[in-house]
């Protein structure tokens, strides 16, 4: 069996970030990733230019930031078509819901509201429903301290059990704005074990789940398998497409 190929979809570069991307570039292939997304923020510089690499994937993405659900619809429009990796920061109740109910987003990133975890059984279906990954955070595991990591990591485990049980995507994220702020893919799986995840859970939310998440995107919403895609609300096999 071929080892895992291993992909980061939540970076930030410069001036959203401290790191260019090249230093980002640098430092992700020294400690083994692949690939990753350059995600800045919709308020900072949204869609970063993504600079070649031959030996490295550099995907264009972005994080959205709205105030309210009708924001977020109007972004999501707006970009869409522009990126690979299509995020959205979540923490608000409606943004969670606007977020997960919506077939054109690819992530959820940080879900946790005030009140809680950010997600409930509701939301769960739905980002199941609608192909909506859940990530996880690793970098606000390292920076929170005390009780504030506690929390944290309470909230990882629920939304992780509710992913298990509504079959919800979900992927391992750095969330780094500064090259130093990566960690090494066996360190973010090491990690992942504090709030439950399994080594094979892990292993798929830093590789399978990341890759599957690009294919999606690039290959449009309304890809459902090898060969199968839905044109015009029915659905259509291509032959010669199905081995």
């Amino acid at each position: 069996m071929a080892d895992p190929v291993f992909y980061d979809l939540c970076v930030h570069c410069a001036p959203d970030g401290k790191s260019t991307q090249e230093e980002m570039v640098a430092m992700a292939k020294h400690l083994g990733f692949t690939g990753m997304a350059v995600t800045n923020h919709s308020n900072s510089e949204p869609v970063a230019k993504t600079v070649p690499d031959e030996d490295f994937k550099v995907f264009r993405g972005v994080e959205l930031v709205a105030g309210n659900s009708s924001k977020l619809h109007g972004l999501v429009g707006k970009f869409r078509s522009k990126v690979d990796v299509l995020a959205v920061h979540g923490g608000d109740e409606g943004i969670n819901r606007a977020a997960v109910e919506n077939p054109n987003v690819d992530i959820l990133l940080h879900p946790a509201t005030p009140k809680g975890s950010g997600l409930n059984h509701v939301l769960a279906k739905s980002a199941s429903d609608n192909n909506v990954a859940i990530a996880f955070d690793i970098v606000s595991l390292l920076t929170l301290r005390g009780g504030k990591r506690v929390h944290a990591l309470s909230n990882f485990r629920e939304n992780l059990i509710l992913a298990r049980k509504y079959d919800v995507p979900f992927l391992l994220t750095s969330n780094a704005s500064f090259c130093y702020e990566l960690r090494a893919p066996r360190e973010m799986m090491a990690m992942a074990t504090l709030f439950g995840m399994s080594h094979d859970e892990a292993v798929m939310a830093l590789s399978e789940t990341p890759a599957e998440v690009i294919s999606r995107s690039r290959r449009g919403r309304n890809f459902i398998c090898e060969g199968v895609e839905i044109l015009e609300d029915e659905l259509s096999v291509n032959e010669g497409e199905i081995q």
